[in-house]
């Protein structure tokens, strides 16, 4: 007998997620700053900003936060905040606040994309934040279709693959480097040295890139979506585990906590998915039934 899971606790399991990253990157934007520079702070951009008429000192500004650049950044900000409460009190009875929640994923993509120019144009930078950009945009979908409605299930899937692809690439360090941090936090928390870390990693990789394919076939996926999810928590857990330290101001969770806060998609959809997988109702074309949190919430 299969595990019957309601499908408004499966919302509330998407709802958690899409509220923890955009709390978290508001914490980023807010604290913080977003890492938009690096799309703003070149010639082109100061061009297109004479166009408009302004000049240098209006467009960069002479101090804090009171340039064009400054203020933009800010108010992205403001708006993660926005999308953050919206993720808590949206209703399939408001499309406007569904709308929102589309809206918060171009947010999230225009963040990836600009880690991604800051990455020197990596590509599994840009994929690895596909479950994070998309992770609105699957509570949107739940919420409009029914959360085991073909498209919310298929747009999860691409979510999964895309963030365990990127790490993997990543992990692996054949096309792409390994990033530094990855070899860090992983010397840190397993206590090991660098020739380890590197072996640990490589493994890591070649699991990530397995449990996507075993995604696709039904004898595995339960498993899979099992261990995306074990992992997906311990990679998010593994920036503040390594770097929070009773040394430091407010213990380093300033600095660190909201990592792990953001990465919610990264476990967050695998465990959607393994809990869909493993209940007892099939996935459906069609939208959520009366008893649907869906319809519930109408």
């Amino acid at each position: 007998m299969g595990l019957v899971v309601t499908d408004r606790f499966l919302l509330l399991v998407l709802r958690f997620g899409t509220f923890a990253c955009l709390a978290g990157w508001t914490w980023v934007h807010l604290y913080w700053e977003g890492p938009y520079g690096v799309l703003l702070w070149h010639n082109g951009s100061y061009a297109l900003a004479e166009k408009l008429g302004f000049n240098w000192d209006s467009f960069a500004g002479s101090g804090a936060n009171d340039g064009v650049v400054q203020r933009g950044i800010g108010l992205i900000g403001w708006l993660y905040l926005v999308c953050t409460v919206m993720s808590l009190t949206v209703r399939k009875s408001s499309r406007w606040q569904c709308a929102t929640l589309f809206a918060a994923s171009g947010l999230l993509f225009l963040l990836a994309f600009a880690k991604y120019v800051g990455a020197q144009r990596q590509l599994p930078m840009l994929v690895e934040y596909g479950g994070q950009f998309l992770m609105p945009s699957i509570f949107a979908l739940a919420l409009r279709f029914g959360v085991r409605h073909r498209l919310t299930v298929a747009i999860a899937t691409v979510g999964f693959v895309m963030t365990f692809v990127g790490h993997g690439a990543y992990a692996l360090g054949i096309i792409w480097p390994t990033p530094s941090n990855f070899f860090a936090m992983t010397s840190v928390i397993l206590k090991v040295d660098h020739d380890a870390a590197v072996n640990f990693l490589r493994v890591a990789g070649v699991l990530d890139l397995l449990v996507c394919l075993g995604l696709f076939m039904p004898r595995l996926r339960v498993i899979s979506a099992a261990y995306a999810a074990i992992w997906g928590l311990m990679t998010a857990l593994a920036r503040p585990v390594a770097g929070m330290s009773f040394s430091l101001n407010y213990w380093g969770a300033d600095q660190f906590l909201h990592e792990a806060i953001c990465r919610a998609p990264h476990f967050i959809i695998p465990l959607f998915l393994f809990l869909i997988f493993r209940s007892s109702t099939s996935i459906s074309g069609e939208g959520g039934d009366e008893s649907s949190p869906a319809s519930a919430e109408k």
